[in-house]
């Protein structure tokens, strides 16, 4: 159960540098409180939640490339769909292999279909597997009951299957 008590090394997740003089603990809800790096100033952050922003649902990898230096390289029409920009991060589910990892997007030709896992995560999928590309987003307290992710589910080809298709969520199976 939470104390309501936020330790110095919780705050600097948030942004601040605690000194040592502020090793001890802070009163106030967690998540809520940032420190200055002086100390000097203590204020009343809102809250937000990280939310799921959107995601390229089911693409297949197109190929795996070791050699290169990182990112994975997506379709621009993709990417534009799921809204999300070249070198923005992005988490990617390997549904195939069980596999996850985080990298960052670079932008692919428009229609090629193409999904090219690049660098070190090249070991985490080969060609032909079918991944989730998502991103994630801090939206205010306020805002996330009208917060609204956006699904891009894609075909065998990485093609857009139908720009108004909502997720259906499990156990339930889409039937048309």
């Amino acid at each position: 159960m939470n104390s309501g008590r936020v330790s110095a090394t919780s705050l600097c997740a948030f942004g601040g540098e605690v000194g040592s003089r502020f090793a001890h603990d802070l009163e106030g809800p967690l998540g809520c409180i940032i420190v200055s790096a002086t100390g000097a100033d203590i204020w009343r952050a809102k809250m937000a939640r990280h939310m799921f922003r959107a995601k390229i649902h089911r693409a297949v990898v197109t190929h795996a490339d070791l050699d290169y230096e990182g990112s994975v390289t997506i379709d621009d029409n993709l990417l534009r769909a799921a809204d999300i920009v070249e070198h923005e991060a992005v988490h990617v589910w390997n549904v195939t292999r069980g596999t996850r990892f985080m990298t960052y997007a670079l932008r692919g030709d428009a229609g090629s279909g193409v999904c090219c896992i690049n660098g070190a995560a090249a070991h985490l999928a080969q060609r032909g597997d079918l991944v989730i590309i998502a991103t994630f987003i801090d939206v205010a307290e306020e805002d996330v009951a009208a917060h609204k992710p956006r699904v891009v589910l894609v075909d065998d080809q990485n093609r857009i299957k139908d720009p108004n298709l909502t997720e259906i969520p499990g156990p339930m199976r889409r039937t048309a």
